[in-house]
């Protein structure tokens, strides 16, 4: 058995960023899938306070939620540096980081998972964070420059789920309006270690679209 477990589930993109994570470093991991329907012991014993995953246990030792985890890593495995020596850059891409999960998950679930009128102002608030994203790629490959960073790696779930989201018919990015995002989308689906992690594409449009009928079903009852 590794030195390092990862408490995960297959379709959590917060879970495969630490995924990526530990395999641009090269670090060996084994993976423990998690029901969260029926949260196992290791995951209540380790995660007592979110009982979330992903969990990270190195040496015995639990860490909990992703960035956290990412900047650990980081930390921990000084081979393929993921934040950046200078304290300013470092502090961009984390401020990058945070804007994933607070301004553009929210705005894309609103999308998601919403009609009408609540889905066109969510789609105003996509806009406005792609907008953010589009300035802040000027001159980059990857949020990180010439390579995968912190950065990416938070905000690689985009890059990841558009396409799921399309099949499902929510088409949350154009590319005439964004072409640097979606170059970088491309570039970095490109890369070996990213692409071989990702979880079973038609399972997981199965799955969301399941989620998508869900809620809108539960908005319109019949």
């Amino acid at each position: 058995m590794a030195e390092v477990k990862l408490l995960k589930t297959w379709s959590s993109h917060f879970a495969l960023r630490v995924v990526w994570a530990l395999k641009l470093k090269g670090v060996q991991f084994d993976s423990i899938e998690e029901d969260l329907s029926n949260k196992s012991p290791l995951l209540l014993q380790h995660n007592p306070v979110y009982k979330k995953i992903p969990v990270l246990v190195h040496n015995g030792r639990a860490i909990s939620e992703s960035l956290v985890i990412l900047e650990y890593i980081d930390e921990t495995w000084k081979q393929y540096p993921l934040l950046p020596d200078d304290p300013y850059e470092s502090a961009r891409a984390r401020f990058w980081a945070k804007f994933s999960d607070d301004k553009v998950f929210p705005s894309i679930w609103g999308v998601f998972i919403k009609q009408g009128k609540e889905q066109e102002e969510a789609f105003a608030q996509v806009f406005e964070n792609f907008s953010f994203l589009e300035e802040e790629l000027k001159g980059k490959k990857f949020f990180g420059g010439e390579k995968i960073g912190y950065a990416d790696l938070a905000l690689g779930w985009i890059a990841e789920r558009v396409f799921e989201l399309e099949e499902i018919g929510v088409k949350v990015i154009e590319k005439e309006k964004f072409p640097l995002v979606s170059a970088w989308m491309q570039e970095f689906l490109k890369v070996p270690v990213i692409k071989e992690s990702l979880p079973p594409h038609e399972k997981l449009v199965t799955k969301m679209r399941g989620i998508r009928e869900k809620y809108l079903g539960a908005a319109h009852p019949e």
